[in-house]
Formats: structure tokens, sequence, C-alpha cells
């Protein structure tokens, strides 16, 4: 399995228009793509980027090929309207907490 980590922060005064926007395009569209959502996080307090999100295909074929299609690469033009600080990797999935 392999791991898609995304971090970013939410843009000050976007946070509506951000959550619809996650809710029913992005997470949405991430599935449709053929990444299943492994987890959301939150920062309340402390240092670091503000969300934290994840995702796991299969195998690295699989990862790279969707992140280089034309639909994946709208969704995170998209994203990047709502968000800055913007930081993706790719890695073997632990099943474990991941940075």
């Amino acid at each position: 399995m392999i791991k898609l980590l995304m971090s970013w922060d939410i843009q000050p005064g976007r946070e509506a228009d951000y959550m619809e926007f996650i809710t029913e395009e992005f997470a949405p569209g991430m599935v449709r793509l053929g990444i299943q959502p492994t987890e959301a996080w939150y920062t309340v307090a402390g240092n670091g980027p503000q969300m934290l999100s994840g995702g796991i295909t299969e195998d690295q074929e699989t990862m790279i090929d969707i992140l280089r299609s034309e639909e994946w690469r709208e969704l995170e033009k998209k994203l990047l309207t709502y968000v800055e600080n913007y930081k993706c990797k790719i890695v073997p999935a632990s099943g474990n907490f991941q940075l």
C-alpha cells in the first residue's frame, strides 16, 4: 500500500468555503479517482500545519497515475484557492499515523 500525505493551512476568512469544497468536491474526487481517504487531522493548538490528510492506493504505480491525471490536477488547483503552505508526498503506508 502507498500513502499520499498532504498538509496545508486554510486561508483566513475562507473556512466555510473550504469546508464546502472539501466535503462536496475534494474528498469525493479522491475516492472517484481511486485514492481511499484514511485520515484528516485538524491542528487546534501548537505549531505545524493546520490540516494533515492522507489517502492510500494499492501500489505506487496507481498513485502516480492518479497524481498525473488531469482530474487530480484540477482538484489540487482548486484546493490551492482555499489553502496555503500546501505540501504533499508519497510514502509506503505503515498502518500507523505518519508525517
